[in-house]
């Protein structure tokens, strides 16, 4: 069986669709515990199928994109203290965003986009340090946050809870425990009422917060709420991807208007 033209770890030298291809993804991820219940690759899993279906919808409409092979290492220095947990660095992150884009640039990449799926992951200040040296257009996307999780899910939760399960229950079940097995992610708030109200931002230390590795009660996730949720936010990403495919990097910005 021939491997999909617009997944490049898939693609042979022979496929257009993998190597003549003006947006690159790069899904990012993470490896660390999720609960008793989900693997330590959920986050890598998620946002590798996010994007690949993502890119699947746009290229079936002219789209030229091509999926990078992930990344499965986040920045994870505040959950070092759970088992087998994988830091990079940001420092060490922006090192690797950096070569990717060089080696996309030597290519005639024109259009790079980041597709986070972990939250300790932040890309952000990397794009603004190396747009401006760069002639790749850089942009960034946290998967799970691009349609609001509030209409698909009774409490989403921030760490292998409601959402994230029922994502792996649609698309990698037989990678999910019995949720039977799962602690309840009872999650330990900040004393400080600033930190808590969102007034100012400090990292968790994981270990303080969460004693299953989970941040929300996986129980009430369904296999069908993450089908739904899932094709609603590929759909929503594949019209972007195609839209920015199209795009000309030098004109990206409306004209003046009369009153400018």
């Amino acid at each position: 069986m021939a491997g999909r033209p617009h997944v490049l770890k898939e693609a042979c030298l022979g496929q257009a669709g993998g190597l003549d291809c003006d947006v690159a993804i790069l899904p990012w991820g993470a490896t660390e515990p999720h609960n008793f219940h989900l693997p330590f690759g959920t986050d890598t899993f998620q946002a590798e199928c996010v994007a690949e279906e993502a890119a699947r919808r746009a290229a079936s409409r002219g789209a030229r994109v091509t999926v990078l092979p992930a990344v499965p290492f986040g920045a994870n220095a505040q959950q070092l203290g759970t088992p087998l947990t994988l830091n990079l660095n940001p420092s060490t992150q922006a090192r690797i965003l950096e070569d990717v884009v060089r080696s996309l640039e030597h290519h005639g990449v024109r259009k790079l986009l980041v597709l986070n799926g972990h939250g300790g992951n932040d890309f952000k200040q990397m794009v603004r340090e190396l747009q401006p040296g760069s002639g790749v257009f850089l942009c960034c996307s946290n998967w799970w946050s691009i349609l609001d999780a509030s209409g698909y899910f009774d409490d989403p939760g921030d760490h292998a809870g409601e959402l994230e399960t029922s994502v792996m229950l649609h698309l990698w079940p037989d990678l999910v425990r019995p949720l039977a097995e799962a602690g309840r992610g009872r999650a330990r708030l900040f004393r400080l009422q600033g930190l808590r109200d969102g007034v100012a931002w400090a990292p968790r230390d994981w270990v303080r917060v969460t004693d299953d590795t989970g941040v929300g009660d996986p129980r009430a996730a369904t296999s069908e709420k993450g089908a739904r949720f899932f094709v609603d936010v590929c759909q929503t990403l594949s019209d972007y991807i195609l839209e920015l495919s199209h795009a000309d990097v030098e004109d990206l910005y409306e004209a003046p208007g009369p009153d400018s």
